[in-house]
């Protein structure tokens, strides 16, 4: 498959950056045909892409190739049979607006080590006077770029329009996830980047 560009890809490098040194563990949810998953490849030891599409599944192994530290698993993430507390990174492109957010992040908040870090890329809606016109203006600066890029991703994707305004996406991540950064892109999306506070030993004892 040829390389392609779309806004989801757009954020790849900022997501790459934020991989820690020393990365062992690493995981992909909502891998699609696992392009970001490929690329993580470089960032970490061990990779592994999770989706819930059998198509998508499907295409990220045939693309894989088999190659050393990669593995995809077909399954919802949020019931899949994923080690708590086994990851060092974890991120997750255009999936969360999928499914109930809350849920979704207190999934991926015990999925990281402490001390890990946890990227969240996706979509939500326009709701206030303000979230409306940063959409305005952006339009004109999405077609553009779309355009230019020849924006497109493999087929068979799946989508949908996301429920929550980016208002209520920044709420709940500040309840659930304490300290996380909240950006809203110009690509119309919106980024939570997210460190799992390190466990700190206990005051001695006897």
């Amino acid at each position: 498959m040829s390389p392609y560009w779309n806004t989801n890809v757009a954020r790849h490098p900022d997501i790459l950056r934020a991989v820690p040194e020393g990365c062992r563990e690493a995981l992909d949810v909502g891998c699609g045909d696992g392009l970001l998953a490929r690329k993580l490849t470089g960032r970490a030891e061990r990779v592994t892409g999770v989706d819930s599409s059998p198509r998508m599944i499907a295409l990220a192994r045939e693309l894989s190739g088999g190659q050393p530290g990669l593995d995809f698993i077909e399954s919802d993430f949020r019931t899949a049979e994923l080690p708590l507390a086994g990851y060092d990174f974890i991120c997750s492109v255009a999936t969360v607006h999928h499914v109930d957010l809350a849920q979704a992040l207190i999934r991926l908040r015990d999925l990281l080590r402490p001390g890990g870090t946890l990227v969240v890329v996706a979509l939500a809606r326009s709701v206030t006077p303000a979230e409306r016109a940063f959409a305005i203006a952006a339009t004109p600066v999405v077609w553009t770029v779309k355009r230019l890029r020849r924006a497109h991703g493999p087929d068979g994707m799946p989508g949908t329009q996301p429920t929550l305004s980016y208002g209520q996406v920044r709420a709940t991540a500040q309840q659930l996830l304490p300290g996380v950064r909240y950006r809203r892109h110009v690509l119309r999306r919106y980024s939570l980047v997210w460190t799992k506070p390190a466990v700190t030993p206990g005051p001695a004892t006897g």
